[in-house]
């Protein structure tokens, strides 16, 4: 057989986040696992994988390098590389699909690949809350996978999401950070009680929110965050009677003594810190601040802001969790107050 037969299923894929390197080992062992490749099979050069797959020699080089590492191929100066192990298979193959790539979505993947740890092949993706996007790369899937791990945020288009996402076994689904509706069967999930859990943390940090005469919430207009946050919000003030108020725009907005905000986004977080310092007004005595979403930077800001946040470590160990134990199961994810010195 030619070498250039392989490339029918030695392939990269450019819209995937994982690593070219791994997409081309992890195509090997894909062929490997399936009969494509036995063993003394000779594999593709390094010039060749180079010029087919337009990748650069280094990341073909560092393909292979991973492979002879786990003991897949040999190589043999001279007259190139060739399958050496072929009794082996990988228990899980994991396609992930995040809406985005933030500091707390990086928590999530950081956990998850290591919980699942080298016996699992990951083909990674990421639709920047684009749900075109988003149906394309499910559509598109050939690839048979044991699991179909999804972070379903979109900024619009979104409503129609659970179609696309009952193409896929429910057995084989495990949602990330968020349920959505009218999607059907027995499938897992780790995902964010939104309501329920700004209201009980908002509840934890009462006391320090009573210096406070009102709380506002900064939600931007076209956002993926969901709008049980805001019913969680509205609840928790009506019941504690402060006066409250929605933000749409933190720019633009005059910031007084006794107010106490709530920051959803990291940019929005920036702008009300220069305007606090701008107009020397004293965060923790005079004005709030509620970060959502832990970061480890946080712990220093202001000399540390007030989070309010998932367990995002815990909730990507939990979703590997249930893909090694091949289970259905569903979980919502432990959620967080971090009082710190700007509340």
């Amino acid at each position: 057989m030619k070498p250039v037969d392989y490339f029918k299923f030695i392939k990269v894929d450019d819209y995937s986040a994982t690593p070219k390197y791994l997409q081309l080992s992890d195509s090997i062992i894909e062929a490997v696992e399936q009969g494509l490749l036995l063993k003394n099979d000779i594999l593709p050069s390094i010039n060749e994988l180079s010029c087919v797959l337009e990748i650069s020699r280094d990341t073909a080089e560092k393909g292979y390098k991973y492979l002879k590492n786990k003991g897949v191929i040999v190589s043999v100066p001279g007259k190139g590389y060739y399958i050496d192990q072929t009794d082996f298979k990988k228990k899980v193959k994991i396609f992930l699909l995040f809406n985005k790539l933030s500091v707390h979505k990086k928590m999530i993947y950081d956990s998850f690949v290591s919980a699942l740890g080298e016996d699992a092949t990951i083909d990674f993706y990421i639709y920047n809350n684009n749900f075109a996007l988003f149906k394309k790369l499910i559509q598109n899937k050939r690839t048979v996978y044991t699991h179909y791990v999804i972070i379903p945020h979109f900024v619009e288009g979104g409503e129609m999401a659970h179609e696309i996402i009952n193409t896929i076994p429910p057995e084989k689904l495990i949602l990330l950070d968020k349920k959505i509706p009218g999607i059907t069967g027995e499938y897992s999930a780790v995902y964010e009680d939104f309501e329920k859990d700004i209201y009980n943390a908002l509840g934890e940090a009462r006391d320090a929110l009573a210096k406070y005469h009102t709380l506002k919430i900064v939600f931007p207009k076209h956002s993926y965050f969901p709008k049980e946050i805001i019913n969680g919000f509205r609840r928790f003030c009506q019941q504690y009677a402060f006066n409250h108020a929605i933000v749409h725009e933190m720019k633009n907005e005059k910031i007084t003594a006794g107010e106490a905000y709530i920051i959803l986004v990291e940019d929005d977080l920036v702008v009300l810190m220069e305007n606090v310092l701008a107009w020397d007004l004293t965060v923790g005595k005079e004005v709030g601040i509620i970060s959502y979403n832990e970061t480890p930077l946080k712990k220093f800001l202001l000399n540390g802001i007030t989070t309010i946040s998932t367990d995002f470590k815990m909730m990507g160990t939990m979703a590997a969790a249930i893909a090694l134990g091949h289970s259905v199961q569903s979980y919502a994810a432990p959620f967080k107050l971090q009082l710190r010195k700007s509340l």
